[in-house]
């Protein structure tokens, strides 16, 4: 059996290509980066972009990009129960964004992606008033990540980033009409997950 032959080494070539098109990059520089990295906000696209570490640098304190793209900060404070019904948003599972515009939008997970309305920013800033943490939240790249669903009493403070992971978690278990049994129990372990950063 040859084994250093012109299709051996195809396959190897192939499966060599696999890998590094599943291994993550930066989307700025093509660097390859570890599973802990950091992320850009794309204010235009409204997306969250990876970064390696040379990069995200250039981003610190506001630094490159006129206000394009956004450093991602890392900071996770868990809340106090935080009254949510003033900002008149009738579901468990979601996340506020203040802009830096000064409206806020109400962002909650579907099968199909994050579904997104915005909410009265006077609402905001009464419900701010109830709880200074709310104040510092940074516009567009940290949210006000709420879980209340059968029960749960989850507020955090979140980076962004955070808050899309949560909707790819209910995208991958999301079955059928209403969910199915999987989603649940998937959000609850992502909530029990958080820890706080500073």
């Amino acid at each position: 059996m040859i084994t250093d032959g012109a299709l051996a080494r195809l396959v190897r070539a192939s499966a060599d290509r696999t890998a590094a098109a599943e291994s993550e990059v930066c989307d700025l520089c093509a660097a390859p980066v570890p599973e802990e990295h950091a992320h850009l906000y794309d204010t235009g696209q409204q997306e969250v972009r990876c970064v390696c570490r040379p990069c995200s640098v250039l981003f610190a304190q506001g630094g490159a990009g006129d206000g394009h793209y956004r450093l991602v900060p890392r900071r996770r404070v868990r809340l106090p129960r935080v009254d949510t019904e003033v900002l008149g948003v009738p579901v468990g599972l979601v996340f506020f964004v203040p802009r830096a515009d000064g409206t806020v939008t109400a962002e909650g997970p579907s099968p199909a992606g994050a579904m997104r309305w915005e909410v009265d920013a006077a609402a905001w800033q009464q419900l701010a008033a109830t709880c200074p943490q709310l104040a510092g939240v940074e516009p567009e790249v940290e949210a006000l990540l709420v879980n209340t669903v059968h029960g749960l009493d989850h507020h955090w403070i979140v980076p962004i980033d955070d808050c899309y992971r949560m909707i790819a978690v209910v995208r991958r278990e999301w079955r059928g009409l209403s969910g199915g049994g999987r989603i649940w129990p998937a959000v609850e372990r992502f909530f029990e997950d958080l820890t706080e950063r500073p």
